[in-house]
């Protein structure tokens, strides 16, 4: 197996890379804390997985989801490195796929997806906005642990990160236009479907990804950063490195499982809608795999006694959860692409074909019970109408309404809109809330109110 390169562990500033001498960190360690001790991250308490923050104290919020997509993340490598010993010298550290996994939700604006169509369509014309590629802005140009770097992380862990290896312009469709509803007369509604951005990262890091992609040859280059156009549609990326499949992949899993979960705990979802979305055929083989771990448990009825169990109390379900994750983490193996001379891009991870088949009807039955329900989606679109009418109001007069530190940024940048983007973006739900109160609500306020 080939040793990966010693490049993948430097960083784009190279002072002040280790303050200590006694510091013993791996650079995958200092990745890692970096990413903990950021403001970025803890943010994500305050921001919407799927329902919103005080509608109940257990479901899940962007923390505590990307706490569990971490520690599953390092659940696969352990398994591969069990499974396929000889990859070990390709695979992260745990830290390095603890750090990657924490960050994938940092660049997620108020709101979920409805905030990012929001801001997609207030950046129309101005380089547009997607979550992922905020997450790769902030890590390597908003977080304060560099002058100009942000958190400044190691190569690797940014190439992690780059969940869509193409920039804006290359993938955007301009038949596509973010726009207003049409039909509607006394309300302006954003064109949800129109809004949507494509999956990329935005122009303005173009010189961060050129850093990360530098050890590569030109043919992998190239190659990795392949657009597949498809008509009526944003173009594609096709390729993601090994860090990053591992990372998506947990992503999956946890999406699958644990909002399933918090879905029945809230009464979201009913056991005859679940049999409805989920079938027998699909779960067979996990269904086979209870039955012989578990014997004495499960009877010749395996998929009625699972879905009783899962539906039943918290004890019960809870343990139906992490068998779950278990059998999918148990399905997952390293596979060799053999079209790129880097090993990080040339080996991907994949899910056995009826495991990937049962965690995507999982997936389905979440979003179209839980996601797609008219009291989501009503959330959603308020808080999707909030952001576009708190970025109109600052943008109308900038130097007026932002605070006096993102003042300086903006004048800085030469009044880039990228820069009101990035405030509203970082915000939590609870904080664009009061700023949106603070702006519109007919009562009178106070200077003296705390944001």
């Amino acid at each position: 197996m080939t040793q990966i390169q010693s490049c993948w562990s430097q960083r784009r500033s190279t002072t002040n890379t280790k303050t200590y001498i006694e510091d013993e960190r791996t650079s995958a360690d200092t990745d890692y804390s970096r990413i903990i001790h950021s403001a970025s991250f803890r943010r994500l308490q305050g921001k919407t997985q799927i329902l919103n923050i005080g509608d109940s104290d257990f479901y899940r919020t962007r923390l505590t989801h990307s706490l569990e997509v971490a520690q599953i993340a390092v659940g696969i490598v352990r398994k591969i490195s069990q499974n396929q010993p000889d990859l070990k010298p390709v695979l992260p550290e745990h830290t390095q796929i603890q750090a990657i996994a924490l960050t994938h939700d940092l660049g997620h604006p108020p709101f979920g997806h409805g905030g990012e169509v929001a801001l997609n369509y207030c950046m129309k014309g101005e380089g547009g906005f997607e979550g992922n590629g905020q997450t790769l802005r902030i890590l390597s140009k908003l977080e304060n642990f560099s002058i100009q770097d942000g958190a400044n992380l190691t190569r690797r862990t940014l190439l992690g990160v780059l969940k869509y290896p193409a920039a804006f312009s290359k993938v955007v469709n301009d038949a596509i236009q973010p726009s207003m509803v049409k039909e509607t007369e006394s309300i302006r509604i954003i064109d949800r479907h129109k809004s949507k951005p494509p999956k990329c990262f935005m122009d303005s890091e173009t010189d961060v990804v050129d850093w990360i992609l530098e050890p590569l040859s030109d043919s992998d280059k190239e190659k990795f950063t392949e657009v597949k156009a498809k008509a009526g549609k944003h173009g594609k990326t096709v390729h993601k490195s090994l860090d990053c499949s591992i990372m998506d992949v947990a992503d999956d899993i946890s999406y699958g499982v644990h909002d399933l979960e918090d879905a029945i705990e809230l009464n979201l979802l009913t056991l005859n809608e679940f049999k409805e979305d989920v079938d027998q055929a699909a779960c067979l083989n996990f269904l086979n795999t209870l039955q012989e771990k578990y014997p004495n448990e499960f009877s010749d009825d395996v998929y009625h006694e699972f879905s009783e169990k899962l539906f039943g109390d918290s004890k019960s379900r809870k343990r139906q959860i992490s068998r779950l994750v278990g059998y999918f983490m148990s399905q997952i193996s390293v596979y060799e692409k053999g079209c790129f001379e880097e090993p990080l891009l040339n080996y991907n991870l994949s899910m056995k074909s009826e495991a990937e088949a049962f965690l995507a009807e999982l997936q389905l039955c979440v979003y179209k019970r839980v996601i797609q329900s008219p009291n989501v989606q009503q959330l959603e679109f308020k808080g999707q109408k909030m952001v576009v009418n708190v970025f109109e109001a600052i943008a109308s007069e900038p130097l007026m309404f932002l605070p006096k530190e993102v003042q300086a940024l903006y004048k800085e940048s030469g009044e880039d809109k990228r820069i009101i983007c990035d405030y509203i973006a970082g915000m939590s739900d609870s904080f664009l809330l009061k700023v949106y109160e603070r702006l519109f609500s007919p009562r009178t306020g106070s200077i003296f109110d705390k944001l």
